[in-house]
């Protein structure tokens, strides 16, 4: 086919869309809707990674989560052997610190035995806190970011004195227009002195909201005798992570006692481990929901042969005409399919923007989910819209091909 005939081609059904543009908008309703759904879909999942693999390598490149199961995304829920696992101890930290060699800090952070803590300063109160008990290397680990003071020392924490560093939203709701170094709060029914503030992390595993208390670890023990409840903070040396959690694995294999041909029954987590696991659950959202919306497509496709099967029968009077001046079958058959691929083209140009709309309507509900449309999902759109209407207009283009001149010459 030459430039001039495609081109001709093209206009003529630019042409006829505009003469039927109702019939047209109906007809690729169904390409719209599912174009849109998928553009919209990829723009929420590109904003909910960007933000939670921000979270998740907040951590640190160097850095390696200890827990007693694998923290993070899971595809299935916990094991029977996972819940029966025994806690992580603060002297698996100490063991850490003393004999891997490819490890720069260690610190270990235990949780409190409550679900909902609060804290209080004179009459200003904040529930449901994120309380724990931490080394001072913690503070080395890329978490911590001090605003105001200092971070406690170690001989605070061996000395189980009553200190605490809390976070940006503790700070601006209990001392909004005062000092909190030196005030003395209380954090479920137990007094402590404030040494020190931070500032809220660029982005965070608890989320949007910095409620952070942390305590020395020995004070956590003590406040809390009966928790149980470790995770242990590795920041290995520059270019040696691998080597260090090679050799933390055979630290805490041998101090848990795990037999050489057993599993390990703790878990060693990393940054990219984690952004892994989150982009395999949303490889598998985004897989479900570009079959859901390929629903429409389907309905749009079959609308458009519809139409276009209606069409032949129009235009069968002008289908003779053609070939009776020599237009041979390609040229009808192309002529068709250009009719159908442009009427999907532009129902995938109108879905892109359906889903450019979904993108910001998302934007301005969740103010913290960059969501935008990826280049990528755009250009799918566009081809995905028009292979419906080069797959759904063959039949309607072969039947016009097929048409006697003669007979379609004198079709009224």
């Amino acid at each position: 086919m030459t430039k001039l005939a495609f081109t001709n081609g093209l206009t003529l059904a630019f042409q006829t869309i505009r003469t039927h543009k109702l019939r047209a908008f109906l007809t690729v309703l169904g390409v719209i809707m599912g174009t849109g759904t998928i553009i919209g879909i990829s723009a929420i999942l590109t904003g909910f990674d960007a933000t939670v693999t921000g979270v998740l390598r907040s951590f640190g490149p160097n850095s390696i989560i200890v827990f007693k199961f694998p923290v993070g995304f899971r595809v299935s829920n916990l094991s029977a052997e996972e819940r029966t696992r025994k806690n992580l101890t603060y002297e698996n930290s100490l063991h850490i610190k003393e004999r891997c060699p490819s490890v720069r800090d260690v610190s270990a952070m235990l949780f409190a035995n409550r679900n909902i803590v609060n804290v209080r300063y004179q009459g200003n109160e904040m529930y449901d806190i994120n309380l724990f008990g931490v080394d001072e290397s913690y503070a080395n680990n890329g978490q911590v970011d001090m605003h105001l003071g200092r971070f406690f020392a170690e001989e605070e924490s061996r000395r189980k004195m009553p200190v605490a560093v809390i976070g940006a939203d503790i700070e601006k709701a209990l001392f909004a227009n005062v000092d909190p170094l030196g005030k003395t709060i209380v954090v479920d029914g137990h007094q402590f002195l404030v040494v020190g503030t931070m500032l809220r992390p660029a982005a965070s595993f608890f989320g949007d909201q910095d409620q952070r208390v942390l305590l020395p670890y020995g004070t956590m023990q003590k406040m809390y005798p009966n928790a149980r409840e470790n995770a242990i903070v590795v920041t290995a040396v520059d270019g040696k992570l691998g080597k260090a959690m090679d050799e933390v694995r055979t630290v805490l294999r041998i101090d848990r006692r795990v037999p050489y041909n057993k599993p390990d029954d703790f878990s060693l987590s990393t940054a990219e481990q984690m952004v892994g696991d989150f982009r395999q659950i949303t490889a598998m959202t985004f897989l479900v929901m570009a079959v859901l919306s390929s629903v429409g497509l389907l309905v749009g496709g079959i609308g458009v042969m519809n139409i276009m099967l209606v069409s032949v029968t129009e235009r069968t009077h002008e289908i003779g005409l053609r070939k009776a001046v020599g237009a041979r079958k390609s040229d009808i058959v192309i002529q068709f399919l250009l009719e159908a691929s442009a009427l999907t083209g532009l129902g995938g140009l109108i879905g892109i923007l359906f889903g450019w709309l979904i993108s910001l309507i998302a934007r301005l509900v969740f103010e913290s989910l960059p969501a935008s449309v990826p280049l990528w999902a755009a250009v799918l759109g566009i081809v995905m819209s028009v292979g419906v209407g080069l797959f759904f207009g063959i039949w309607p283009a072969n039947k016009a091909a097929r048409l006697d001149p003669v007979v379609a010459l004198r079709y009224e």
